[in-house]
């Protein structure tokens, strides 16, 4: 489903096969009415639809497997650079705050004639360290949290980085914080498949922490 903003879940809970989680009603209508005409409400159909979230849940219910927690599900649509800050604005006390704990979800590059890109430049290596060497220069300016040149990098390498926006959303709410600094840093690299001719296609996978800094 396409968005121009971000959107929140109508569900009151979501199911895992280890538990539910409950929705945290209160944070939702505090963004809500905090911040009119920035939030609106996806329907179940899209709601039940939507797989990135869906894939962490089992992991944060089996995390804080025996604790009290609640969810705030926050669906990001196709921003522009400047509602990617003013999105980061609003998250930033949120992201200050040591109780809470936020989740971004993302892949890294889609290479391939099924995703309609297939960049190569040979003096990398093979195909599989050319995306490598794509993917590493965005995690380079996602580590040292720059927000600007993360999105002129999107702009001038077009890396199918699906999550694009709300890693924006997060580079630009730690921009935002006064009251915190912030370390960042990649701790796991993979690819799902080696590229070993034109008809190959192949998803990478990045997983980078986001801590305080004491």
């Amino acid at each position: 489903v396409y968005l121009s903003k971000c959107a929140l879940s109508a569900c009151n809970s979501y199911a895992t096969p280890i538990g539910d989680i409950t929705i945290d009603k209160p944070i939702y209508k505090e963004l809500a009415d905090n911040h009119e005409g920035k939030f609106m409400r996806m329907n179940k159909d899209v709601d039940e639809d939507e797989h990135s979230l869906e894939m962490h849940l089992p992991y944060i219910r089996k995390i804080f497997e025996g604790k009290d927690i609640t969810l705030v599900p926050v669906m990001v649509g196709n921003l522009s650079e400047n509602a990617e800050k003013e999105y980061g604005q609003i998250f930033a006390p949120y992201l200050e705050d040591e109780r809470n704990l936020f989740v971004i979800s993302s892949d890294f590059c889609h290479w391939g004639k099924n995703f309609d890109y297939t960049p190569y430049d040979k003096t990398k290596g093979n195909v599989s360290e050319y995306i490598s060497h794509l993917d590493h220069q965005g995690m380079d300016l996602i580590e040292s949290q720059d927000s600007k040149g993360f999105h002129k990098y999107l702009s001038k390498t077009d890396n199918t980085i699906c999550g694009r926006h709300p890693i924006a959303i997060l580079l630009n709410a730690i921009k935002s914080s006064t009251a915190k600094t912030y370390n960042s840093k990649f701790v796991k690299y993979a690819q799902s498949s080696e590229i070993k001719s034109s008809r190959d296609s192949s998803v990478s996978y990045a997983s980078c922490v986001t801590v305080f800094e004491e």
